[in-house]
């Protein structure tokens, strides 16, 4: 077994020596699209839409007369309007709508956990593009000169949506996790847990009391979810075999890959659970892709993933193309990956081998490094407050509260921020979960400090029009109970950082009768 994880841990580094030699971003990205309208032009999306005109122009066509005719051409699609006129169809069963074939699996996505699910259509395309994706990410372990061959013998926690998926009108339904854990190859199962028996268990209480009970019998390496989720299951194993932390258990655990949500908030309760440093790896694991992974130690953002089934469009995220409230305006900028600038924020637009065209995510990007097509995940268009100017993004909110936690020596596991009108101006109320014992005046005057420093328009506005800010100090699973009594606990499911319109009434209502 030595050998073994000696032999793989070779092949990964001259596998990575390969795959340093990278083509230009723009090139990817162009071929990527001639691939995804290529394999579409036949579709009734693709015949509506003259993918033929699109194919030949980017064949034959001059650098950028392939992505003038694609903007002319193909409109923005938002999920409903996707939905509306496009994925119903394949919902229904109809084959060839806006990419060939039937669609045999739907992921059930909300993003966070006050929406409807969303039906994401995943091809048989896209889930070996997924696939491909994740082989790519183990190989840049080789990269990470900390990471022992004996690491590659371990078992992988993956933690995630139930594998037994709906069945319904001839196609199967679920989260994405459950999806893709369920089409895990052959030659992964050895090393997979928690096993296809506990992952099919739909009941997530249940299933992280059968993992916790299995969890002593297992040699895990590396685990792989959300930051809450794993965090928990930790602790619960922790707590069952009355030990100090996870290694007394997994003595070899080396690497958490997390995605989904910012682990910044999360570090330091996490850490607590932990005998020695692990290495930490983000993912961009979306339901309609596998969208960047971290591909190197210290990367400070995660490379977008340019050349396997998906291309770019970038909006930048202002007021010239976004509403106060998230709404994208009429006739948008949109960029490609060769125009976008470091340091600035954009709307991602999609189109995927499941047949997303130009379809906006809802999600906020920056890139930290152009060359690399290196980003962080900022937010949501819809997940920022910006009542009266203040922009404050869901970015400045974690940022902020890893500092104030750190500061306070506290773990802060969940949090969200409800903006409010007060008397004739605006408030923002905070509301912080810690089972830390902490003073809120001293919690909400830290949190105001350092989101001034982090944000000069918050700092211009608690000047002017943002009059008041409160923090009111809950326990983390009030948390989890708002989320299990919307049907949303465990799998992907994040509490949304922040509360807008009817979700502010329905949370101070759960709070009333908590």
């Amino acid at each position: 077994m030595a050998l073994l994880g000696s032999m793989l841990k070779t092949g990964i580094r001259l596998t990575n020596v390969v795959q340093r030699r990278q083509l230009n971003p723009l090139k990817q990205q162009r071929k990527a699209f001639r691939k995804l309208v290529g394999k579409a032009r036949f579709t009734e999306f693709g015949t509506t839409y003259h993918f033929e005109e699109l194919l030949s122009a980017a064949e034959f066509g001059g650098k950028r007369e392939f992505y003038e005719k694609f903007k002319q051409n193909v409109p923005i699609h938002d999920y409903n309007r996707m939905f509306d006129r496009w994925w119903k169809r394949s919902l229904a069963g109809e084959k060839d709508v806006a990419w060939p074939g039937k669609v045999k699996y739907f992921a059930l996505s909300s993003g966070t956990s006050e929406a409807a699910s969303k039906y994401i259509p995943v091809t048989k395309s896209m889930s070996k593009a997924i696939q491909r994706t994740g082989v790519r990410q183990i190989l840049t372990l080789g990269r990470y000169q900390n990471l022992p061959p004996t690491l590659y013998e371990k078992g992988c926690l993956m933690l995630g949506g139930s594998t037994d998926l709906n069945a319904r009108g001839g196609h199967f339904e679920g989260d994405l996790s459950g999806i893709t854990a369920s089409r895990i190859p052959l030659w992964f199962e050895r090393f997979y847990k928690p096993g296809r028996e506990i992952a099919q268990e739909r009941d997530w209480a249940l299933k992280l009391d059968e993992i916790t009970e299995q969890a002593a019998n297992w040699d895990i390496g590396y685990v792989v979810g959300v930051p809450a989720w794993i965090q928990l299951l930790m602790e619960k194993i922790i707590a069952r075999y009355q030990v100090k932390t996870i290694h007394d258990i997994w003595p070899n655990l080396m690497v958490f890959c997390h995605g989904g949500v910012s682990f910044e908030p999360y570090r330091a309760g996490f850490e607590k659970l932990l005998a020695h440093p692990i290495t930490y790896i983000e993912t961009y694991l979306a339901s309609e892709g596998f969208i960047a992974y971290q591909t190197h130690p210290n990367a400070e953002g995660m490379q977008l993933v340019l050349n396997n089934g998906l291309f770019f469009e970038f909006i930048p995220f202002n007021e010239q193309n976004f509403t106060a409230d998230g709404e994208l305006t009429e006739n948008p900028q949109t960029l490609m990956i060769d125009e976008v600038e470091e340091g600035k924020e954009y709307a991602l637009l999609l189109s995927t081998c499941s047949g997303a065209w130009r379809y906006l995510i809802g999600d906020t990007i920056r890139f930290v490094s152009k060359p690399r097509s290196e980003i962080i995940i900022t937010g949501r268009t819809k997940h920022f407050l910006s009542l009266c100017g203040e922009h404050l993004s869901v970015d400045n909110m974690n940022r902020a509260i890893e500092m104030v936690s750190e500061e306070l020596g506290i773990s802060v596991r969940e949090f969200t921020v409800a903006g409010v009108t007060h008397d004739t101006l605006f408030a923002h109320n905070w509301y912080v979960g810690t089972d830390d014992p902490v003073n809120p005046d001293t919690l909400r005057n830290r949190l105001d400090e350092k989101l001034k420093e982090l944000n000069d328009d918050y700092a211009v506005e608690r000047r002017h029009a943002l009059k008041e800010i409160t923090v009111t100090v809950l326990p983390t699973d009030t948390f989890y109970k708002w989320m299990e009594s919307k049907g949303k606990l465990g799998g992907q499911h994040k509490f949304p950082r922040v509360l807008k319109k009817g979700l502010i009434n329905e949370w101070e209502s759960f709070l009333a009768t908590a």
